[in-house]
């Protein structure tokens, strides 16, 4: 059969958006002060997760993250001030994808915040992601703001920010991740909701130049190493930096159907389509299935935001679950769901990624590229593995969590409006690189 002109267009979008999404290379550069680094970013401006929202719609805990920004960076002395100036303009709230960034839960930036600088060496784009902060259930991330969480950040921007970084840039051409990843992978860690194999994979490669560091800086080296080794989730905020890298490498690209974000709010669920431009389609939010700390229940879940699903955009996360079976014992569920879940991810992708591989499935490649008319077609939802808020502030779970297909219906009309109906049965990348 002919393909027509649409579908042709449809289908050349989605190979090249595949291409890009299996072959960006993101290395690890720098660690510097958001302000320095982040285009766009000034005194003034703070930044949080999901499709933009007018400052009245934030609530609950992203409202208060926000705001606990405010007063860390000391742009306000008062929650109340803080409110009014942000409700006046003095203060700026942004969405972390409009600068690059992206978030953890809540996802708060601020000015003097240190960040991951990872650069796709092979389209040339960058993408930042700030630092972990720690083993405490409470953090700014999960709502929290209190005198601790201020310890907690200022600890991570005068000892553990500056002996990374100079470690990083001691390394002779910065740390390539995705070698890091694919092993990581191969050793229990979904790239999500596990990181214990890239942690210690991650300090393995950087040892030799922290040892370095040690002799300028030594009481600081020891303090970064000690957080380390209780930090199993310290890596979750570079695989975040290097999937938006490599995700924002395929966007743009005319004619695609491969989704390129998936970003949540305290509001809602809102998506990025390759072929539809900076557009956020936009949905309900969904239900999670979790494993609730002891002393929770289903009525303390809420939600306040949350990026880290650019690694299941990239065929990471829930999309290599299947490689993690250790997260039962953290999110729940079982072995036999886990690869239930991850076969369904074949169905809804556009091919299979050369490097990450799971060895349960005889190391097939993970299914990549979410084609969002395969979603609406299959009836099968993107599997995204997440840690849970609670409504008084900080984590209290881990789960599943399945999006509505609100949005992915939202983008499928749009993208026919744009291109024409025929598009939706059009051929997608077979995988080929």
């Amino acid at each position: 059969m002919t393909l027509s002109e649409t579908e042709l267009l449809a289908k050349q979008g989605n190979d090249e958006a595949f291409e890009r999404l299996v072959s960006s290379d993101p290395v690890l550069v720098d660690v510097r002060p958001a302000i320095d680094v982040v285009p766009g970013m000034t005194a003034t401006t703070i930044l949080t997760s999901g499709a933009p929202l007018p400052w009245e719609r934030y609530h609950n805990g992203q409202r208060t993250a926000v705001i606990g920004g405010a007063l860390f960076e000391g742009l306000a002395q008062t929650p109340e001030e803080a409110d009014e100036k942000i409700q006046a303009g003095a203060i700026t709230v942004g969405a972390c994808h409009d600068y690059g960034c992206i978030g953890s839960l809540a996802g708060i930036y601020t000015a003097s915040m240190p960040v991951f600088v990872v650069e796709n060496r092979t389209m040339g784009n960058r993408a930042f992601c700030n630092f972990y902060e720690g083993e405490s259930r409470k953090r700014l991330n999960y709502g929290v703001y209190d005198d601790d969480v201020r310890r907690g950040l200022m600890f991570i921007q005068e000892v553990i920010a500056p002996v990374i970084a100079e470690a990083v840039r001691r390394a002779e051409d910065g740390v390539p991740l995705r070698p890091l990843m694919r092993r990581a992978i191969h050793q229990g860690d979904e790239l999500h909701s596990r990181n214990t194999a890239a942690t210690l994979l991650f300090t393995r490669e950087l040892f030799p130049h922290l040892l370095d560091v040690a002799e300028d800086m030594p009481t600081e080296v020891s303090r970064t190493l000690a957080f380390l080794k209780e930090s199993d989730y310290f890596f979750l905020r570079l695989s975040m930096a290097a999937g938006k890298a490599t995700a924002d490498a395929a966007h743009g690209i005319e004619g695609s159907s491969i989704v390129t974000a998936m970003s949540f709010s305290c509001r809602e669920l809102s998506i990025r389509v390759s072929g539809l431009g900076d557009e956020w389609l936009r949905g309900p939010l969904p239900d999670v299935e979790a494993k609730l700390f002891e002393g929770f229940t289903k009525d303390d879940v809420v939600w306040m935001g949350g990026e880290s699903s650019i690694n299941e955009t990239v065929g990471l996360g829930g999309f290599v679950q299947a490689a993690a079976f250790p997260l039962q014992a953290y999110q729940g569920g079982s072995a036999e769901e886990m690869i239930r879940m991850n076969l369904e991810m074949y169905e809804i992708t556009v091919g299979e990624h050369p490097e990450f591989r799971i060895p349960y499935f005889s190391y097939r490649g993970a299914p990549t590229g979410i084609d969002i008319f395969k979603v609406v077609e299959k009836g099968i939802t993107p599997v995204i593995d997440a840690g849970v808020a609670g409504k008084d502030g900080g984590q209290i779970g881990a789960g599943v969590v399945r999006p509505p297909m609100g949005c992915f219906h939202a983008a499928a009309d749009a993208y026919r409006r744009r291109y024409g109906s025929a598009v939706a049965d059009a051929p997608v990348a077979d995988g080929s690189i």
